[in-house]
């Protein structure tokens, strides 16, 4: 079996792993759930904040929804001031209904649907245009509504040529030539969609970003702020669990010898807001200040999109135990879910950090480990695994034990959801602690 691989745990998740409650929610609902922890969101959102202030430099935060579903980050994101990046109609429809003002979306998202568009304008959205037909399209559609479109040209990473996101230069061109005799028009500034998490690549994508700017002002045009995405990583495990894990990898590790092409990177020495710290303090190609400066002095304002990094603790998953059933040292364990609620398996790798067992009461809970088991889902499919690895158990599972899966909320729990074998989908259930207690809702997009 692997090394161990725990994901780190902060003080409110030790708690609950201790309290009662998750095993109440578990017989009260039925199955699965995801749980959502809010304060979490909370101080992630504080932290990029205080990045950009303590850099001095004006930027804006916006929470790009597809990371999650749930109503109750969006509301968070509503009272602190938050904007919100959506790309559907039905993801600007749930941000308005949870009180996020029109001026405060980011619409993003390729080959938009004219009934997005229409709305955006309405709304007074920002709108990232990625294609020259969707920016006639979008032109077409203000001057109809007589409103004026609020607009990021998306520049075509140069790094990336083959991605399908964004202008490039001679598509930006032109795009800016037809803005620059358009009424019904504002520019406001450029955008990119950049994969990966490579802090000198953004660095020195914003950097040309911030010279498209002041070239766009000489046409006339407004281009006061430039939008370098999300990418903004997570570090789920410890460096030196990390480190252990991978130098002792091996195709025995997991059930039936299951192999991978590779791994989200778990651990990551910069991660979250401090990602966006050592962004402001790089120096782009070609420039003799570091980012931060460069915004400074052009009168930028800089937005980052963060998803996954937003979500950071901010939620997990629990599974229940259904069987055990013994194999060649190790056992498969089944649960009441599927591995669609933890949609890593869509991007055909695993999502690694050791589920943590809270057993429920039995008599035999002191059996000695470590217990190497893997975690099966209840459908008839071999693939439908939420752990091929063979996970060192510190006791051996048994039926009624809960699986709880750490730092979930970013993209695993709802990415790839599906009622197959017409299983409901987890619900999501909202926890705080106001006093000395934990206290529960489900979360408003459940009803």
């Amino acid at each position: 079996m692997t090394a161990p691989l725990p994901a780190h745990a902060g003080p409110q998740l030790r708690s609950l792993l201790a309290d009662p409650l998750l095993h109440e929610l578990g017989h009260g609902l039925g199955g699965p759930y995801h749980v959502l922890l809010p304060e979490l969101f909370d101080s992630n959102a504080a932290a990029f904040r205080r990045a950009f202030t303590d850099a001095g430099v004006d930027g804006r935060v916006y929470y790009a929804k597809k990371a999650n579903k749930a109503a109750v980050y969006v509301e968070r994101a509503a009272v602190a001031g938050l904007g919100v990046d959506v790309a559907s109609h039905g993801e600007l429809r749930e941000a308005l209904a949870s009180g996020v003002r029109g001026e405060d979306l980011v619409v993003t998202g390729p080959a938009k649907a004219d009934e997005l568009l229409r709305v955006a304008v309405l709304q007074g959205a920002l709108v990232a245009v990625d294609a020259l037909d969707e920016l006639d399209r979008l032109l077409a559609l203000a001057t109809e509504v007589e409103r004026r479109a609020r607009v990021l040209l998306r520049r075509l990473p140069p790094e990336q040529p083959g991605s399908r996101f964004g202008l490039d230069a001679d598509e930006m061109a032109a795009a800016l030539h037809r803005c620059a005799s358009d009424a019904s028009v504002d520019v406001e500034g450029f955008s990119f969609h950049l994969s990966g998490y490579d802090i000198r690549q953004r660095a020195d994508l914003a950097g040309e970003l911030v010279r498209l700017c002041l070239r766009a002002r000489e046409s006339g045009l407004r281009a006061d702020r430039i939008s370098v995405g999300g990418g903004f990583a997570v570090d789920y495990v410890g460096e030196d669990d990390w480190r252990q894990f991978n130098k002792s990898l091996r195709p025995e590790h997991f059930h039936a010898d299951k192999t991978f092409s590779g791994f989200y990177p778990y651990h990551s020495p910069v991660a979250g807001a401090d990602g966006l710290r050592a962004l402001l303090a790089s120096t782009p190609v070609g420039e003799d200040t570091t980012l931060a400066g460069l915004v400074r002095a052009a009168g930028i304002t800089l937005l980052v999109e963060p998803g996954r990094a937003l979500l950071d603790r901010a939620g997990f998953t629990v599974f229940r135990v259904r069987g055990v059933k013994e194999r060649d040292g190790y056992a498969i364990l089944t649960v009441d879910g599927s591995s669609l609620s933890l949609s890593e398996q869509w991007f055909e790798s695993e999502f690694l950090p050791d589920p943590v067992l809270v057993p429920a009461e039995r008599q035999d809970i002191a059996d000695a480990g470590p217990y190497p088991a893997s975690v099966g889902a209840a459908t008839c499919l071999e693939s439908d695994m939420l752990t091929w690895r063979k996970i060192p158990f510190p006791v051996r599972p048994a039926v009624g034990d809960l699986l709880v899966y750490a730092n979930t909320a970013g993209y695993q729990m709802d990415s790839n959801e599906s009622p197959f074998h017409d299983l409901p989908l987890p619900p999501k259930v909202v926890v705080d602690r106001p006093a000395d207690r934990f206290r529960w809702r489900l979360d408003r997009r459940h009803f």
